[in-house]
């Protein structure tokens, strides 16, 4: 890449792992926790578990083109040796970017909200507010490089981590570990389930972070692997304790009305005040980091793109690099979204574009990289098949609940494979004529 941002080997095993565990902890546990309790009722804590598993499944088509062809960009540089240079890789590598700048403004948002609890305040303006400022210092903070991020993320993951499993440990002490046993009844209807799985998902897609790093992280063809499970797996733990805890402090009706800021309203009751401002402290810590981590892999993605002329590019006046334009464009979206949107219809609108979106990279692994990075063929259809069980379901309980978000989104899919396949009209023409000329 060309970008003087990029530098290689500047992210060790462990700065790797801690900026997957920045995106996924901080957009996960935080902001996902009562979406997924609304859909999935007293089984919740299952939703997460049965997420994972499909996350495992996913991240092994990454893992496979990954290791052998690490690269900064990755995601984009996968499509790109499946499809080659065409409609389907700019489209699908663009739907990811969409996922990704989709889960800032849900970060974002859920920073908002959790800070207002120290003041009381519930809803209003000041939660866009918020929201778009800590955007805005996310930009700031991405600009100045990757060697402070790298280390804000080290730190930081210590301490969100230590922080919220804590605050589980607490929570399930204060309840005496009683746990309440999902009910029966709470699971008739099967298709919620699954559409709450979908939605927990967008909890582990952090793990797609580390591939968009990968020429940047040392002993990339080992290490990028093992960053992904490690991660993946810090992750499960963390979430499980979290909504066993969650699960034991309160009942679903209570998560469901406090589904935006569900750990505070947790700590409550278990651990008093004092318990809130630790929760919020830990919950503006993960989302602060987690939406740094992303907006700095999402920009090297896009400018990926950018320099393999699979998008349109205008500096528009401004000073610098690529790179540094693509972060103000990536900033503006975000901060546009949470603006915007509420965390119910960002995480739906999220969840629809990132599966569709790894749908189109394990098929494209199965089709045409298979033999070349050795991949298992059960496996990707695996993944495949489970992808496209939690999509369908999701839609179709959407469609019920808010068919405007299922609307929106079929819309912006068509319009962006639309859109790829009139610009790169030129390039394939130009292709056309290179071959008739061969032939």
């Amino acid at each position: 890449m060309e970008d003087p941002g990029y530098e290689k080997n500047s992210l060790t095993l462990i700065g790797t792992v801690a900026m997957g565990t920045g995106v996924m902890i901080g957009a996960g546990i935080f902001a996902l926790t009562g979406q997924v309790a609304e859909l999935a009722g007293s089984w919740f804590p299952l939703a997460f578990l049965m997420a994972a598993v499909v996350s495992g499944f996913s991240a092994y088509s990454y893992i496979k083109v990954c290791n052998k062809y690490p690269s900064a960009g990755g995601i984009a540089m996968v499509l790109e040796r499946a499809y080659g240079k065409g409609t389907v890789t700019a489209a699908a590598a663009l739907l990811m970017a969409l996922s990704m700048i989709i889960s800032e403004s849900l970060v974002a948002r859920t920073f908002a909200n959790y800070t207002l609890q120290l003041f009381g305040i519930k809803g209003g303006i000041a939660v866009p507010l918020l929201a778009v400022g800590l955007v805005v210092f996310a930009f700031l903070v991405n600009i100045a490089g990757n060697k402070v991020i790298g280390a804000l993320s080290k730190v930081t993951a210590i301490i969100k981590i230590g922080g919220i499993l804590a605050f589980a440990g607490a929570a399930l002490w204060v309840a005496g570990f009683d746990f309440k046993p999902p009910s029966a009844d709470s699971f008739s209807q099967i298709e919620s389930f699954i559409a709450a799985t979908a939605i927990a998902i967008l909890a582990y897609k952090g793990f797609t972070t580390i591939t968009n790093s990968g020429g940047e992280v040392v002993n990339p063809e080992r290490n990028v692997g093992r960053a992904i499970m490690i991660s993946l797996a810090i992750c499960l733990v963390v979430y499980m304790a979290v909504a066993l805890a969650v699960s034991s402090a309160l009942s679903i009706p209570e998560i469901i009305a406090a589904r935006d800021y569900s750990l505070a309203e947790a700590a409550r009751p278990a651990l008093g005040q004092y318990g809130v401002w630790f929760t919020v402290g830990i919950a503006i810590i993960a989302t602060t980091s987690g939406i740094l981590a992303s907006m700095f892999a999402v920009s090297r993605m896009l400018t990926m793109l950018t320099e393999m002329k699979l998008i349109p590019h205008s500096h528009l006046g401004m000073p610098g690099d690529i790179h540094q334009h693509l972060l103000v464009y990536t900033a503006v979206c975000a901060a546009l979204l949470a603006a915007l949107f509420d965390l119910s219809r960002i995480a739906a609108l999220g969840a629809i574009f990132y599966l569709l979106m790894d749908m189109i990279v394990h098929w494209g692994v199965l089709r045409h990289l298979r033999r070349d990075v050795g991949a298992k063929a059960p496996i990707l259809v695996t993944a495949l098949v489970l992808d496209a069980v939690a999509l369908v379901a999701f839609v179709a309980v959407k469609l019920q609940s808010d068919p405007l978000i299922p609307l929106i989104g079929i819309s912006g899919i068509a319009a962006i494979f639309a859109f790829e396949w009139f610009y790169l009209g030129p390039l394939r023409d130009s292709e056309q004529k290179v071959d008739a000329q061969k032939g």
